[in-house]
């Protein structure tokens, strides 16, 4: 079965407000099982500079995430579940954020 994916690219526009977003999404994460498996970002006030990146085209946002679940629907339930929709009020108010839920290719592939 594919895995699920979100990827994100954050632009911080209140960092108490996403601190709190930061410290209230984990009981969703682990719920669902979600794994941190990119974590980029330019260095912002309270936030350390994460994994390197380069961009190559296009916006540089603050904040570049992908986050991995077992399955494309456990990462829809993710994000739908009381969990995370309480945490995602402090996002909102702290970030602007493009994000997509995704499911991977079964097999990999490469053309």
């Amino acid at each position: 079965m594919p895995k699920g994916y979100w990827i994100a690219h954050i632009t911080i526009t209140d960092a108490a407000a996403y601190k709190q977003y930061r410290d209230a999404f984990g009981a969703a994460f682990k719920k669902y099982g979600a794994k941190d498996i990119i974590r980029g970002a330019k260095e912002s006030p309270g936030f350390p500079k994460a994994g390197r990146l380069e961009i190559k085209h296009g916006a540089m946002k603050d904040r570049h995430v992908v986050i991995e679940f077992d399955s494309y629907e456990q990462a829809l339930a993710c994000y739908d579940s009381p969990e995370y929709q309480s945490a995602a009020k402090f996002r909102e108010r702290g970030a602007q954020v493009d994000l997509i839920i995704i499911e991977g290719c079964e097999p990999p592939f490469v053309h």
